[in-house]
């Protein structure tokens, strides 16, 4: 059988109660403690942040954030390697072993020059707040600049210093935890398809169908999956824990209302939600990745592909979602 050999991951929660500056990047009782002199160090180890600051804001604060350019759960992995595997580190398998987060909060990456669309909005109080759940989490603010002039005017930006940054910043954040027990533990494990008991197989199986933002022809604008860019794959079959864990970053655009940012993928509430009726109502098998290519031979092409795969793997139903309006 698949037993023990399959993906098993363990995600290990920490609930931040409040942020604070202090001498030493810690976590201790609800209390997360950043030496925000160490933390903009690590975000201008890429010679285009030009300047950079950390603020802290909390649920019901005054304030308004614009331009948000990426969001971010802080994580570390117990058995070491990046947060986001072909992306801030090597490749590796996501979706397995012990990852360690801070919850109720976020890392939140704002720029100073905006171009349109692509501009995310975070009211943190105020008739705005009740628009985005960011307003609901304690959350540390990077607000930087960077040297990217051809951007400046661009209506669509790529925001690679900035993102990279923020994911740079979670990863530092996040590490505080790394030897210390979790306050709450939760598994996420599937068996193979083929492994499965009669139970799980006697109940109506579901995939869930991803398209995560790919649109864009050129590279640097797309959502990365492992490090590669979703406008160049063919839709593919992953396993849910691989989302939760990191596999995928969100691409350059940003409105919080409806594009998914990383902390989306991190923490994918219909993931979590088919996980809890696993075994239950239903046979979840896995996640169908498919793509938001713009061409119509693209579109029929991953239509074409997504259809045989459901039906290879005997779906009886898909949930399909996709990123964007």
């Amino acid at each position: 059988g698949g037993k023990g050999v399959y993906m098993k991951l363990e995600l290990g929660n920490f609930y931040v109660k409040e942020i604070v500056f202090g001498k030493e990047t810690s976590y201790s009782n609800g209390v997360l403690t950043i030496n925000k002199e160490e933390a903009l160090d690590v975000v201008k180890e890429d010679e285009h942040i030009t300047e950079a600051d950390l603020f802290i804001v909390k649920p019901g604060d005054n304030v308004r954030l614009v331009p948000v350019k990426e969001a971010i759960e802080p994580r570390t992995r117990v058995e070491k390697g990046p947060i986001f595997p072909g992306v801030t580190g090597d490749l590796m398998q996501s979706g397995n072993g012990r990852t360690l987060a801070l919850k109720d909060c976020s890392v939140l990456v704002v720029g100073k020059h905006w171009g349109g669309f692509q501009d995310g909005l975070i009211d943190m109080g105020g008739g705005g707040a009740k628009y985005t759940y960011y307003s609901q989490l304690k959350n540390i603010v990077l607000v930087a600049d960077t040297d990217e002039d051809f951007e400046k005017r661009e209506q669509q930006k790529k925001n690679r210093a900035l993102r990279w940054a923020g994911m740079r910043l979670a990863e530092y954040i996040g590490s505080c935890v790394q030897d210390l027990e979790p306050e709450e533990l939760e598994t996420f494990e599937l068996d193979p398809i083929t492994k499965r008991s009669s139970k799980e197989n006697g109940l109506p199986s579901v995939v869930l169908v991803l398209q995560p933002q790919s649109q864009m022809e050129e590279s640097g604008y797309n959502d990365l999956i492992y490090g590669w860019d979703a406008n160049r794959m063919l839709p593919t079959f992953m396993h849910p824990n691989e989302v939760l864990d990191g596999a995928i970053i969100s691409g350059s655009f940003m409105p919080c209302s409806s594009k998914w940012s990383t902390y989306d993928f991190q923490n994918f509430p219909m993931i979590r939600r088919l996980y809890e009726e696993h075994g239950k109502t239903l046979n979840f098998l896995g996640i169908i990745m498919s793509n938001l290519n713009v061409a119509l031979e693209q579109k029929d092409r991953a239509a074409l592909v997504v259809a045989q795969m459901a039906k290879s793997l005997g779906a009886d139903s898909a949930v399909v979602a996709e990123e964007g309006y």
